[in-house]
């Protein structure tokens, strides 16, 4: 393995060396290095060395930072990139929540003492730049070529985040996680509500925004116990579907294959962020209702499973879930929609998609996009095997109207606002004002109007049958 490093890195690491300080670099560069990938943040631990010295000596090569003083940890901005140097430090647990650890620092603390803290064996890996060496104490390389996820000590158990950083770790690199680091993670599954909500929210932002396998997900927290904390996928596993519609399984299989397929979607249309979250959670979401709303129902003189409402009764299930992982309103919002449209396909190919009902369907969407709904159908559509991934019929109808009528990426704007109202009121303000403009917004979507002009007209002769 060969880990090519930032040149400011480089330089201070062989100058370290040569004042007689043993520097390497750890964590997640070096995995990233063994797996093929581009390294994007490089985080050095300095042994032999004092905190107050460590900083003297970086200040040299630019700003520092010392806002981790508590953690052994300066920041060093250079070259317009920010590193990590930390001295090591032995942790003792105190409390029960979360931050309740004493650190404790010792330049005299060996690699191998300081790699036995970290979480998982995968992470607790070191690269040598000096004498072109691995650092492997614990046998990560190994665990990452088979595919496992190990704890990499007993010391894993004090610290409950470690678990959701393990989901989100399981879906980045396709691991499953060893049955002895599921025992230590179930002995602590009762600590979860001890971690800090914006902690989780990270974790499964991590989860949806890095995951290349984010169905790791259910087999994860079954395997880990942790999932009595999410039961809305839980209760997936087991739940029955009609097997001529999907042959894969149950709700649980399919909702797996859904978010792996949703991720592929959002590497081909290269989302990232927050945009990319918005369809991770919306396929994982999209039919959490179904372990409620599905029975035998007779159809076509047949008892068969089917999941009547599941929609609608989707979008507040999906909403409560991500309010409780703490997952911010502006991808909420989003994902609500989709979750209660996303089988919008099925239900407006009974009959012809018309610019109306394409103009409502965005309406009823925003703040999400038709472009959105449709890349959950296609995931959707596409976690069914052995039947064909892709987009169903109704789907591409839906597309090409939207891009007909320009509302692919949103509703249309509002011809008619308040601005236009005020003057029929004696630009006196009220609520007859807002229900003015929803009327004429409804009206706009119905296709009563195009064009300002018309619009106006419309206001008008609107304002004249009322007060009639």
């Amino acid at each position: 393995m060969r880990l090519t490093l930032p040149a400011p890195v480089e330089t201070i690491v062989r100058e370290l060396r040569g004042a007689g300080h043993h520097a390497v670099v750890v964590g997640g560069a070096v995995r990233d290095a063994l797996l093929g990938l581009d390294a994007k943040d490089f985080d050095v631990e300095v042994y032999g060395i004092a905190y107050d010295r460590l900083a003297a000596l970086l200040s040299q090569h630019g700003r520092v930072d010392l806002v981790g003083k508590s953690f052994g940890v300066v920041k060093l901005h250079a070259d317009g990139r920010e590193f990590d140097f930390a001295v090591p430090r032995r942790d003792s647990k105190f409390g029960l929540h979360h931050r309740d650890f004493r650190a404790e620092f010792d330049p005299a603390i060996s690699p191998q003492e300081a790699a036995s803290r970290r979480d998982f064996t995968i992470n607790a890996m070191a690269w040598d730049p000096v004498e072109n060496q691995l650092l492997d104490f614990f046998n990560g390389a190994a665990d990452l070529e088979a595919g496992l996820l190990r704890a990499t000590s007993r010391a894993f158990s004090e610290d409950p985040l470690r678990v959701l950083r393990g989901m989100q770790l399981a879906a980045r690199y396709d691991l499953q996680l060893e049955p002895e680091s599921a025992l230590m993670c179930r002995s602590i599954a009762d600590q979860y509500a001890t971690i800090a909500v914006e902690r989780v929210a990270d974790e499964f932002m991590k989860w949806a925004v890095k995951g290349r396998k984010p169905g790791r997900i259910a087999g994860y927290l079954s395997a880990s116990g942790w999932d009595v904390h999410f039961p809305e996928i839980a209760v997936l596993a087991g739940t029955p579907q009609d097997p001529h519609w999907h042959p894969e399984g149950d709700v649980g299989t399919h909702t797996m294959l859904v978010v792996n397929a949703a991720a592929v979607i959002a590497e081909r249309e290269s989302l990232e962020g927050d945009a990319r979250a918005v369809l991770i959670f919306s396929a994982l979401a999209h039919d959490f209702a179904k372990p409620k709303t599905t029975m035998l129902r007779e159809r076509e003189g047949k008892l068969r499973w089917s999941s009547w409402g599941h929609e609608p009764e989707g979008g507040p299930m999906a909403r409560d879930f991500l309010r409780r992982i703490h997952i911010k309103a502006s991808i909420i919002d989003q994902v609500v929609p989709l979750v209660e449209n996303h089988l919008a396909h099925s239900t407006m190919a009974r009959g012809p998609v018309t610019p109306r009902s394409v103009r409502r369907l965005a309406m009823r969407l925003a703040p999400a996009s038709i472009e959105q709904l449709i890349q959950l159908i296609e995931a959707d559509h596409s976690g069914r095997p052995p039947l064909p991934a892709g987009l169903p019929e109704g789907a591409l109808r839906i597309r090409e109207a939207a891009r007909e009528q320009a509302v692919e990426q949103g509703p249309q704007v509002p011809l008619i606002l308040g601005r236009h109202v005020m003057p029929y009121f004696d630009n006196v303000p009220g609520k007859h004002i807002g229900e003015v403009t929803t009327a004429a917004y409804e009206a706009q979507a119905d296709g009563d109007f195009s064009g300002e002009p018309a619009a106006l007209a419309w206001l008008a002769d609107y304002i004249q049958r009322c007060r009639k």
